[in-house]
């Protein structure tokens, strides 16, 4: 059995002029909220065999503190570019080439992407993501690369904490 926890990044700022968007860093209710759902998870579920994260700042400091929260050495997490492609095949492509020595992970990426996977691998329909969101989804398969349809077994959202 394989788990995927897919989170969105935390609520990020616009109010810095002239930085490109991939350098675009969490407003401080992104940051209470990544603290306040990684705290939760922390109690909730066993920390994921591995974390990787988009290469974004946003997604990037989103995942330190999840990796702060869980206990999960830093210098473990993934980084990867594709991530940032807003696009649900590079996120499919990431979760599918996962080692299988792996049975959890925990993914950190953006809006599209996302919806579109949970949609399609989870079991409960779900319209939006909000920032900081987490779904976990649960395959009965050995391998990462066999993966189809799974089950939702964890949908988060920070109002629903607070």
């Amino acid at each position: 059995m394989k788990t995927i926890y897919i989170v969105r990044h935390a609520k990020s700022s616009w109010e810095y002029k002239g930085i490109e968007d991939i350098d675009r860093p969490l407003k401080k209710r992104g940051i209470k909220d990544a603290h306040l759902v990684s705290n939760f998870l922390a109690e909730e579920i066993t920390k994921p065999d591995v974390f990787v994260s988009s290469s974004a700042n946003r997604a990037l400091h989103t995942a330190v503190i999840f990796c702060e929260n869980l206990s999960y050495p830093l210098s473990n997490l993934y980084i990867r570019k594709q991530l940032y492609s807003f696009s649900d095949g590079y996120l499919v492509k990431t979760v599918k080439a996962l080692d299988d020595s792996f049975n959890s992970a925990i993914i950190f990426s953006h809006d599209h992407g996302i919806n579109t996977f949970v949609n399609k691998y989870g079991s409960k329909p779900i319209a939006h993501v909000p920032t900081c969101g987490v779904i976990g989804i649960q395959f009965e398969d050995k391998h990462w690369k066999n993966i189809k349809k799974g089950t939702t077994v964890l949908v988060e959202f920070p109002k629903n904490l607070k």
